[in-house]
This record gives C-alpha cells, structure tokens and sequence, in this order.
C-alpha cells in the first residue's frame, strides 16, 4: 500500500505539470511536476523493493508538495490548484509520518 501512493501521487504530479505547462506555457510548472513525480516514482521503487530510504524519500517529497502548496497559496491566495496541493502533501506526509514512526519507533 505504501509504494502505491507513491505512484500515485507521482503520476499527478507528472499530469499537474504537463497541464499548468499546456494551459499557461509555465516552464516552471512543468519542472516542478517532473522532478516530484520523479522523487515519487524513486521512492515507490524503493518502497517496493523494500530497500533503504524508500520511507524517508516518500516524506520529504510529500513535505515538499505541502511546503510548495502553502508557498504558491500565500502568493496566489485561495484557489484549487495550490489548495490541492497544500492538502495532499499534508496528508501524504502525514501518513508516511505515521508509517515511519510504527516502523521506527
């Protein structure tokens, strides 16, 4: 189950970037949504195979994607796109924040 909200989230990542990039030609869109779908996408590997930092991997990049919502909500104010943002990288974070302290603690 881990590994697959991992693909998860990267695939909508990869799909909000190529969108803000096709809707409004903003490169950095397009940067921002491969690069998370790839952090996604390597620590879903890694969570798969169970191999060394799957976990870690998957919490920083879920922090990232809040960090990065609230950042673009503070400039842009209250609309969908950050708001969904700030939302999934809360509570993927804070489910791989969950899963790391049972594996861990």
């Amino acid at each position: 189950m881990r590994y697959q909200l991992c693909f998860t989230l990267g695939g909508l990542c990869l799909i909000g970037g190529a969108m803000g990039f096709a809707r409004k030609r903003s490169m950095p869109s397009l940067i921002a949504g491969v690069s998370m779908s790839a952090l996604y996408f390597t620590a879903g590997y890694l969570l798969k195979n169970n191999m060394e930092w799957g976990i870690h991997t998957a919490l920083a990049t879920s922090a990232v994607l809040c960090g990065a919502g609230i950042s673009r909500s503070l400039k842009v104010g209250f609309k969908p796109v950050p708001a969904s943002l700030t939302v999934l990288g809360a509570a993927s974070s804070a489910y791989y924040a969950y899963k790391y302290t049972q594996f861990y603690m």
